[in-house]
């Protein structure tokens, strides 16, 4: 299948992080909302939002500041590894990765043993831990989507939309908390992403308030995992994890069979999710996406075997001299027949322009 080339133009006085990384050389997440296409950078604090320029070109690049829109446990200067956003009833949600990251050590450096120390030294950023909800409003005159910390419901009078996250703190969250307790997942909570350990990356948000959080990591035994949430907002303008599916629990858990691949994205069609799945490890390997037909129905915890998923196609990735490249993390819809994929690392090619960068468009046909 060929993909269509789009260009997407970034401001460059908004686009480099405090190491000097560029927004488009680390992607991992996609969002479309009208005109608009929501974006983020895994090193960042920010969302980046873009307006359709052209028939395949977006630009007119803003960043919103999340420490200004959330309480951010480690401010601006811990990134919160934005690896998922999603829409729903004029919110944008965004979640983390709420994963461990082992230090990477460098094989040309002339003290072998620091570097393999560093191979033992396991630490997180405070961000991570991150569940939220923001406002999102169509500005009428302008047509864009903007974000905002409180506003008044655009249908309902006297209802106010706030901002607002899952209860938790530098260490950790509610979600983490029971996920320490449980029985498929409680041995990889304390494993970095990398090895993996747990790692969220993808979401989606359905109509009647429930989530779908996809985890690259773990896999187990070749099955990867969904958790579906109902966040609640509590007296005190947390959120808190409601109860769903019956037996007095906090979420249901989906095993997927991705043949041995962890998930990236999701995105809701009507009543199916569409998955993007890759290598859980960081390695390159085959990147595909599939279709889960009536995913939002699933009374209970469920076990998917793979004829009740359709694969559909590949995305390309890099290998041999882009080894380490190309590597598909974000997946959106701009409408019902495309989608749009954004990639971490991209090779040269994609980047033949100053603060541009070339993403694919695909046409679905389940």
């Amino acid at each position: 299948m060929r993909a269509q080339p789009y260009t997407l133009q970034f401001n460059p006085k908004l686009s480099l992080n405090v190491a000097e990384k560029h927004v488009r050389d680390g992607l991992s997440t996609v969002l479309c909302t009208g005109e608009n296409l929501w974006l983020s950078c895994d090193e960042r604090t920010t969302v980046e939002r873009l307006r359709q320029t052209g028939p395949h070109e977006y630009g007119k690049h803003v960043s919103y500041k999340l420490t200004e829109l959330l309480d951010l446990p480690g401010g601006a200067e811990s990134e919160i590894d934005i690896e998922g956003l999603a829409e729903a009833h004029h919110y944008l949600w965004l979640v983390g990765s709420h994963s461990l990251k082992r230090k990477q050590p460098n094989p040309d450096h002339e003290d072998v043993a620091k570097q393999i120390a560093k191979l033992a030294k396991v630490e997180t950023d405070p961000n991570r831990f991150m569940l939220a909800r923001i406002p999102l409003l169509r500005n009428e005159k302008t047509g864009d989507f903007e974000l905002y910390k409180t506003a008044a419901h655009p249908t309902k009078v006297g209802e106010k939309l706030q901002a607002a996250q899952l209860h938790g703190d530098a260490d950790s969250n509610d979600l983490m908390d029971l996920l320490a307790q449980d029985p498929h997942l409680k041995p990889f909570v304390r494993l970095p992403g990398k090895d993996n350990g747990l790692d969220i990356e993808g979401l989606a948000a359905t109509a009647d308030g429930r989530l779908f959080v996809g985890l690259r990591g773990p896999v187990l035994r070749g099955w990867a995992v969904v958790l579906e949430l109902l966040p609640e907002l509590d007296k005190h303008g947390r959120l808190r994890l409601g109860k769903i599916g019956g037996e007095q629990k906090y979420y249901k858990k989906h095993f997927l069979d991705l043949g041995g691949m962890g998930l990236r994205e999701l995105r809701q069609y009507g009543n199916d999710l569409y998955l993007l799945a890759g290598p859980t490890m960081d390695l390159d390997g085959t990147i595909a996406v599939y279709c889960w037909p009536n995913a939002l129905n699933q009374a209970g915890d469920s076990l998917v075997g793979p004829k009740k998923i359709t694969r559909l196609f590949d995305v390309p990735h890099g290998h041999g001299p882009t080894a380490g490249q190309d590597r598909a993390e974000g997946m959106g819809l701009l409408d019902e027949h495309h989608m749009i994929f954004v990639f971490d690392s991209p090779t040269a090619a994609r980047k033949t322009v100053a603060n541009q960068v070339q993403a694919d468009v695909f046409r679905v046909s389940k």
